[in-house]
């Protein structure tokens, strides 16, 4: 089995075509000794036995050299690839002096194998092994991590690519896996620790009084509006919590002095499996002078969409069609949400060639819409109180930060579900949809954009039943305190799961209280995101809500068990947006 997926893949991809993932003993020596600008081969696993060695490691990026935590020594981990309709056994040792586990982002897996330690199983204890075992229902893109304590964050996740049993749908020539993340010197809990005291410790591009002298492509904000943001006592720029101040952006554990090179022939059709393994950072993706065709969405196909840029938020995977009809470099660019840095990659016909790096784009800055007031015009604006929206007192907790929705002195307007204090800053005034928004900061960059009502399932949704119900779900956090929740109510503080019955169809709305992205993900299931194209609704287990915004997706609750529901920001899930879903009756009940 092994060799006979060894030899499809390369027959699919071609040896030259697998930079940086591909099968090590298959490569001419070129491809295995590190070349400038060219990763060396990792390792591929694949079969029905895989083992897999969490150990404590060294990683080098930048001419600099910390501790990382690696599966088999290398960061990111090894490509697993596995095949549909097989079953796998993977052997988890782990010899770290803690508890480790890993989970399997976006497979369907029976729930005591999901991986996510005090929800579906006891977690991995030091210098024991663990043996997850479950069969492949599906293809794609897809990915694996650590959900202990941060591990993530230091260097503890890895690409997974599952091959169709029937012919793929999608055609290509060759495939590069393309697995971003960002990377830090500093220890994760110290990262928590800045935050804490205080909120914008990473931010480096705040307005300034001689930034809007100076001016600038970035200064285009008005100073009515400054004048609004500051009674406020908001920040529009606070977009990203950690930032090109303590990160170094990785295109395949590779920096952008290191520069990644894929390699292609001209006239090729090339697939890109991009997987967003960042801890902290969802990056906008673009590749100057070369149109990417959209194919796939969390592993699932969609109806091709051509685009020039894509957001992809913290564990999305997007696979996209290239087809360079040129002899020439491209430079993959995925820029940070905020602006701040950026990592860097190359395309190329031969090794050693470049093309020239953009440069980062003006900062972003967020707006009315982004405040939970979408809804809402600049005549009714002008008759709020934004003094009492501003006013610590009228959060009734103390906070030296601002309500950037509703002034909380109105209680009558704040949903039932949501507990309201220290940990909640604000209540969208007047949220939006906002599945045809790009992202912040995409809406005027003059070229296609990715949004989610632009993606349609390749196939028909397989539940057409309306929802019996509707839940609710609120995201919220204090960004000063750096405190983050579901409806107000951090996980530590013994939340009630979501309960739902077993093969129960229900519509979830997610509604962003806070001015920050939160990608959010839900294990063991996949929902239809509600766009407009019923019936086609594109099929995602993570979501990113815009600030201010909300997203409806359609859930049948057809996995029995306990599940994760969480922010793929790793640093708001371990502040506590994380609940768990609770599908009954299990296997076997009565």
């Amino acid at each position: 089995m092994t060799a006979l997926l060894e030899r499809r893949s390369f027959l699919r991809a071609g040896a030259a075509g697998l930079v940086g993932f591909g099968m090590s003993g298959l490569f001419p020596a070129w491809a295995q000794s590190g070349s400038a600008g060219l990763a060396p081969s990792s390792p591929m696993l694949a079969g029905d036995d895989i083992h897999l060695r969490i150990a404590n490691s060294t990683f080098t990026v930048g001419g600099r050299t910390g501790h990382a935590v690696t599966m088999n020594g290398v960061l990111p981990a090894p490509l697993i690839r596995l095949r549909e309709g097989q079953n796998v056994r993977l052997h988890v040792e782990n010899t770290l002096d803690e508890d480790s586990s890993i989970h399997w982002h976006g497979l369907i897996v029976p729930f005591q194998m999901d991986g996510v330690p005090g929800v579906s199983f006891p977690g991995i204890k030091p210098r024991t092994t663990f043996t997850y075992e479950f069969p492949i229902v599906q293809s794609g893109t897809y990915w694996y991590h650590s959900h202990s304590g941060l591990q993530e964050q230091q260097g503890h996740y890895g690409p997974i690519v599952i091959d169709p049993a029937e012919p793929d749908p999608v055609a290509y020539d060759r495939e590069h896996v393309i697995v971003l993340s960002d990377w830090t010197f500093l220890h994760p809990h110290h990262l928590v620790t800045k935050l804490k005291a205080e909120g914008g410790y990473f931010n480096r591009q705040k307005q300034t009084l001689i930034g809007m002298i100076e001016g600038g492509p970035e200064e285009k904000m008005s100073a009515s509006d400054r004048a609004m943001w500051g009674r406020m006592r908001m920040d529009p720029t606070d977009i990203a919590d950690v930032t090109a101040a303590t990160y170094t952006y990785l295109v395949n554990g590779h920096g952008p002095r290191e520069n990644w090179t894929g390699l292609f022939r001209r006239g090729e059709r090339v697939r890109l499996r991009f997987i967003n393994a960042a801890t902290m950072t969802i990056f906008n993706i673009r590749i100057p002078g070369l149109p990417m065709t959209v194919v796939s969405a969390d592993g699932l196909n969609v109806r091709p969409v051509t685009v020039d840029e894509f957001q992809i938020g913290n564990a999305e995977t997007y696979d996209v069609i290239i087809q360079p009809a040129e002899d020439k470099a491209f430079t993959l660019v995925a820029e940070s949400i905020d602006r701040s840095g950026m990592a860097r990659a190359t395309f190329a016909p031969r090794l050693g060639m470049e093309a020239p790096v953009p440069p980062l784009r003006p900062r972003p800055t967020l707006t009315i819409k982004d405040m939970g007031m979408g809804g809402m015009d600049h005549g009714s604006m002008a008759g709020m109180d934004h003094g009492a929206m501003a006013s610590p007192a009228a959060a009734g907790n103390g906070s030296s930060h601002s309500m950037g929705g509703m002034n909380m002195r109105d209680k009558s307007k704040v949903p039932d579900s949501v507990k309201v204090g220290v940990g909640v800053d604000a209540i969208a005034m007047s949220p939006v949809d906002r599945t045809g928004d790009p992202g912040v900061g995409l809406e005027d960059v003059g070229h296609k954009v990715l949004t989610y009502r632009d993606l349609m399932s390749l196939t028909p949704n397989p539940d057409t039943r309306p929802p019996q119900r509707t839940i609710e779900v609120h995201l919220t956090g204090n960004m000063e305190r750096f405190m983050w929740s579901f409806d107000g109510e951090k996980f530590s503080e013994g939340v009630e799961p979501i309960r739902f019955e077993r093969n129960e169809r229900a519509r979830v709305v997610l509604i962003n209280d806070t001015m920050m992205t939160h990608p959010i993900h839900l294990h063991g299931h996949f929902f239809e995101v509600v766009n407009g194209h019923t019936g086609s609704y594109p099929r995602k287990h993570t979501v990113n809500v815009l600030p201010g915004g909300k997203v409806s997706f359609d859930l049948t609750a057809d996995a029995p068990g306990d599940w994760a529901f969480h922010c793929h920001l790793l640093l708001h899930m371990h502040a506590g947006m994380f609940r768990v879903v609770t599908v009954r009756p299990l296997e076997g009940d009565a």
